[in-house]
């Protein structure tokens, strides 16, 4: 499970990260949280897979249906569905590599309210390829024109829209990332913002119904900017009021409003919100540290403008929230996560009901999946 996203060692930290335990967040006043592993994820950790072994749950949709991947006993990654009443479906990409102990496979990043999933598998030559998978189980294959042939290169899709058009990068065979955008007939545009030198299409949430999208890039100096680019193919730089050199756009909603984070000159993370009209507003989670390094991160952003992410506290420690878009909070903690330093609760995308998946890494350095409910969910949740 190679997660081609390298950037700066602060993006990697923050990325750190069929069974259900049923466990459950004592207070429900905070909603309820509710841990899960795929059948057949395995029980202990992997040098071959570390940080991203046991179960990791990427995206859900706003039926709850959850995707992501498991590393099985043997260190192959498998593709999961987990359906709202807590089954799940395993599967590999054709042409996935399921060599033992090699983390090849199959990773799914994105769902669409079709059932529509889309990500990327590793052959058995370490080759990338992007995947779409059908509701009926069929798939679908593709490269993106220019995507080197070579070990670590390739295609990998990162993001789908409700049309079924899909977003990720490409590495070609100088190793050089760029990002793509495959419209539902197949044609393929490359993305690159002027200046680019690595572009990232962010994961999961980043591609709209009308067909923004939005990512970071960096340039020749090494300054990360977010970026907006507009269905008929325009740019626009996204950099935050504030920010110091670190810009992350990290999820677009349908109505273009973008989420994501900085870092500013004393390297404290702060958290925004930009409107479809550019103006953007800051937030800090409570109980998030101040220090260098610490503070708020936001991954992805529904049509409501609720906001989900992470927080680290003074002991580095992750812990989940949910930001309403009058501003006000709800945080949370998997009970089984560990509270060791960058390790805790990994939320990752919030569906329009303002459930919360993503994963929680536990003392022995294993990930598992959760779902968070907000209070208006309890007792009525399929879950």
């Amino acid at each position: 499970m190679k997660y081609r996203i390298g950037t700066a060692s602060l993006i990697a930290a923050l990325a750190i990260s069929v069974q259900l335990l049923a466990q459950t967040q004592p207070d429900h006043n905070q909603g309820t949280l509710i841990e899960f592993d795929a059948p057949g994820a395995a029980t202990v950790s992997s040098p071959a897979c570390a940080p991203s072994c046991g179960t990791d749950a990427f995206a859900n949709n706003d039926w709850g249906e959850i995707v992501g991947s498991y590393t099985d006993v043997n260190v192959v990654p498998h593709g999961f569905l987990r359906t709202p009443d807590g089954h799940f479906v395993s599967f590999d990409a054709p042409g996935a590599g399921l060599g033992v102990g090699l983390n090849e496979g199959t990773v799914p990043y994105a769902i669409n309210d079709l059932g529509v999933i889309a990500g990327q598998f590793d052959d058995p030559n370490h080759l990338f390829h992007s995947f779409i998978r059908y509701p009926d189980g069929s798939f679908t294959t593709f490269e993106a024109p220019g995507a080197g042939t070579g070990e670590h290169q390739g295609t990998l899709a990162y993001s789908l829209n409700l049309y079924g058009e899909t977003a990720g990068v490409y590495y070609d065979g100088s190793n050089v990332q760029h990002g793509f955008v495959r419209s539902r007939q197949g044609e393929i545009t490359t993305i690159d913002p002027i200046g680019s030198i690595y572009t990232m299409v962010c994961l999961e949430t980043c591609l709209n119904i009308d067909g923004a999208i939005t990512g970071y890039y960096v340039d020749a100096s090494y300054v990360y900017h977010g970026f907006l680019r507009k269905p008929d193919g325009t740019i626009r730089v996204v950099d935050a009021p504030g920010a110091a050199g670190l810009t992350i756009a990290a999820s677009i909603n349908q109505d273009g409003a973008i989420t994501g984070y900085f870092v500013d000159s004393e390297n404290i993370i702060h958290s925004f919100v930009r409107t479809v009209d550019g103006k953007f507003s800051t937030f800090e989670a409570p109980g998030a540290a101040t220090g260098a390094g610490q503070g708020t991160t936001a991954y992805s952003i529904n049509d409501s403008k609720e906001v989900t992410g992470l927080f680290l506290d003074a002991s580095n420690v992750f812990h989940g929230y949910s930001r309403s878009a009058n501003g006000a909070f709800y945080t949370f903690d998997a009970p089984g996560a560990s509270t060791g330093s960058y390790q805790g609760t990994r939320p990752s995308t919030n569906n329009q009901s303002g459930e919360v998946t993503g994963w929680w890494l536990d003392a022995n350095s294993l990930n598992h999946g959760f779902v968070w409910l907000p209070p208006s969910c309890d007792g009525d949740s399929k879950q």
